[in-house]
């Protein structure tokens, strides 16, 4: 058995989204089946689609910023029941028994996390994302969202919220410096940046967005950044050096990564959460000079994911959203690549009742 549900679909990189049926298994005894109410769309869902991080599995549904409500649960499940106002990101499954996933970070098992989308399944199916009406999902990876927040603007919170608040959490963002508040840079304002702002701030530190012009500069400090700079005026890079404890870099785009290092105090650290295209380069003597350093960070485990979305709704931080209906989809995407959003799109997926499905 299986349970149908209308879904946005793309049977091709080229090809515009169609409202279709597909397939949701039939609950295992661990499986917690969600009425979806809302579906961010990301920049991943993009990259993803338009085979830009590599051939896709077509058809496919994508989209890993899932809010709803749990409508029904498998025999086995006892956290969830009936009725609880729940997420899920990027993850569907892990192995549950590596060294990764014992210590809640099940985004890096070391057997293979199974993302929630474009990716083969334990059964040998392709999983498919949540811009649907409804997804089946492993007990172990759902979140409880707070009543404080509303599903549309949680949903962005399951990825962009957690992206930004994991290495913000393990580089210390909100940790006193001689007393001081860290500060902390954030590198383009946008889905990701404005949710690093928000988080940031909130965790304590003293925040500066980092772009290219100023045209954000009233929405950044509404976020709670203390200033914006333009990295494109004179002597940018020789004035600000030295600056900053942790820049948090968001941006999906080629960026002269030695010129950003320079701004950073001793011992600071660049935190990459933006995943260009284009392979970046830097020199060693850029991190060895100062004892710098670069890291990454992809998401966070459950748990964390979680302890984000409770620390949001305690400190009222939503992400900022507009609202489309499934039809708009093509076109939010071909506006999120030009930056014509402030800052997320959320897909109501109560307007697949307006849509006749494709069989």
């Amino acid at each position: 058995m299986s349970i149908s549900v209308k879904a946005l679909q793309k049977t091709g990189p080229d090809e515009p989204f169609r409202v279709a049926t597909i397939e949701r298994r039939d609950p295992r005894p661990d499986d917690v089946v969600i009425d979806i109410k809302a579906a961010g769309i990301c920049h991943s869902d993009i990259h993803t689609i338009r085979n830009e991080w590599g051939e896709a599995h077509f058809p496919l549904t994508v989209g890993h910023e899932i809010a709803g409500i749990v409508e029904a649960v498998g025999s086995d499940v006892t956290d969830w029941k009936v009725g609880d106002r729940v997420g899920v990101g990027c993850m569907v499954n892990s192995c549950g028994e590596c060294e990764e996933c014992a210590a809640g970070q099940e985004q890096n098992c070391l057997n293979g996390q199974v993302g929630t989308y474009n990716v083969e399944d334990v059964d040998g199916t392709i999983t498919q994302g949540g811009y649907a009406q409804k997804v089946v999902v492993n007990e172990r990876f759902v979140c409880r969202i707070p009543d404080a927040l509303d599903f549309d603007v949680a949903a962005p919170l399951l990825c962009a919220g957690i992206t930004t608040y994991a290495p913000l959490n393990r580089w210390g963002a909100g940790e006193k410096k001689n007393g001081a508040p860290k500060q902390v840079a954030v590198l383009g304002l946008g889905g990701l940046g404005h949710m690093g702002v928000q988080i940031a701030a909130a965790m304590g530190a003293e925040v500066t967005v980092l772009s290219r012009t100023l045209k954000k500069e009233a929405a950044a400090l509404e976020l709670g950044a203390k200033r914006m700079l333009a990295t494109t005026e004179e002597n940018f890079f020789g004035d600000h050096a030295g600056e900053f404890d942790l820049i948090l870099n968001t941006i999906s785009a080629d960026i002269p990564v030695n010129r950003y290092l320079r701004l950073l105090k001793p011992r600071g650290v660049m935190a990459v959460v933006g995943l260009p295209p284009e392979k970046q380069q830097f020199s060693f003597g850029a991190v060895i000079g100062g004892a710098k350093a670069i890291a990454g960070s992809n998401i966070g485990g459950i748990a964390e994911t979680q302890e984000m979305l409770d620390f949001c709704a305690e400190h009222g931080i939503a992400a900022k959203i507009e609202t489309i209906p499934v039809t708009d989809a093509d076109a939010a995407y071909d506006r999120v690549v030009a930056g014509d959003v402030q800052f997320r799109v959320v897909i109501d997926t109560a307007s697949f009742d307006d849509v006749e499905a494709i069989a």
